[in-house]
């Protein structure tokens, strides 16, 4: 009968000291109590960021390649598969294009990105790794 005791003495104090161990816990974490911090630092810009200027009237267009030749690009969109565009290429795109399909010229499927006047739907630039030809 004497161990019940202690052992429900242990207990008990056991308890309490959990109890009083919780209570600190839970005071530490009243908003009341904790400090407020007023003011902070400054950030510190190590380099700015400036956008890359863009001629007006510049449209941005990725997809992929359904048909390219010296003329004209068709395009597929990259969101959209059901959406094809045809670009005309302007004098200086048409160079550059010729060149590439001299080497082979873009494939069905190759990612590119066309930068497109958005007025006259003539393409202004055209980026995009051409595969290897067939």
């Amino acid at each position: 009968m004497k161990s019940i005791f202690a052992i429900a003495a242990v207990c008990t104090l056991g308890v309490a000291i959990l109890g009083t161990l919780g209570v600190s816990r839970a005071a530490a974490q009243d908003p009341i109590l904790t400090p407020i911090i007023v003011s902070e630092a400054a950030p510190i810009i190590v380099k700015a960021v400036t956008p890359k200027p863009k001629p007006a009237g510049v449209v941005k267009f990725q997809g992929y390649i359904v048909n390219a030749n010296t003329a004209q690009v068709t395009a597929r969109a990259k969101g959209n598969e059901l959406s094809l565009q045809t670009f005309t290429l302007n004098p200086q795109v048409a160079a550059k294009m010729q060149k590439i399909v001299d080497n082979g010229g873009y494939q069905y499927g190759d990612k590119v990105t066309i930068y497109y006047d958005a007025a006259t739907r003539t393409a202004v630039s055209i980026k995009g790794k051409p595969s290897r030809p067939l």
